[in-house]
Formats: structure tokens, sequence, C-alpha cells
């Protein structure tokens, strides 16, 4: 999880809001990412994706077979969604997100019987760190 907020930590110093993502398999480190939606001008640019497809560019393959991800923020439906597509394995995050989350607070995507994978989720790692980081952004952004 530690990467993973340095990633969020970026994504802060780029005025985006600080998500930050990486994806490990064996111990290797696959793919990292944090959100750029600002800087890309795209909605879809979120951390997850953005180590998703990093994973993927390193290894060749466009499905993730055991390999887990490490979020700072709990991810939202579409993330949630690209994670059973790509078969993570496990999900490893810090904070719900009791606004947009789905994989467990408002949906549980990642777990959805009726899909064709599932996906393993443990939450609060890092818990108090990825909270602050996101308080402190967002309130920098109510005194602007």
């Amino acid at each position: 999880m530690g990467k993973a907020l340095e990633e969020a930590r970026v994504a802060f110093d780029e005025d985006e809001v600080p998500v930050g993502a990486v994806i490990v398999r064996d111990g290797i480190l696959l793919g990292r990412g944090h959100n750029q939606n600002r800087t890309l001008g795209d909605p879809t640019a979120h951390a997850e994706i953005i180590a998703i497809t990093a994973a993927c560019d390193k290894t060749g393959e466009s499905r993730l077979e055991g390999a887990d991800i490490f979020v700072t923020l709990e991810p939202c439906a579409m993330c949630a969604g690209a994670l059973v597509l790509a078969r993570i394995r496990r999900l490893y995050f810090g904070v719900y997100d009791d606004k947009t989350g789905a994989c467990g607070s408002i949906f549980d995507v990642v777990r959805e019987p009726r899909l064709n994978h599932n996906v393993e989720v443990y939450n609060g790692l890092e818990k108090e760190r990825c909270a602050g980081l996101l308080e402190e952004f967002f309130a920098a952004k109510r005194k602007q």
C-alpha cells in the first residue's frame, strides 16, 4: 500500500484527486497509476485503469490472473468492472468511497455472483493515511 500512497501523492501534487494504485504478482510490481482525469482530459483516466494498462503492457497479457491490486480508495463501478475483466485476484484498498464505491459500499461489482469472475476484497489498509491525503486535498479545494 505504500507504493499506492506514493502514487496518490503524485496525483495530489498534480492537482488531481489523490488516488493511487499498484498491481503486484508474485512480489513483482507490474503496473502503477494515479488519477490523471484533469491532466489527460479523460474521465476514464483513473488510477486503477492506468495501473491495469501498465501491467498488461509489461506482461503482454490481457488478463492479470494471480495479480493483486492495492488502491488508496475503493474503486468506482468502472474500475470495479475493469478489475473483473482483468481477472485481478485480490483487491486491497484503504478507504470506502460512500459516493461512488462499487466494491462493497454502494455496489459490489467485484463480488457479483452472476459475473464470470469475482475478486477477493480486503479494506482498511493504511486507512488513516489514505483518508488523510483525501481530506487534505479537499480541504484545500474548499479554501480556493
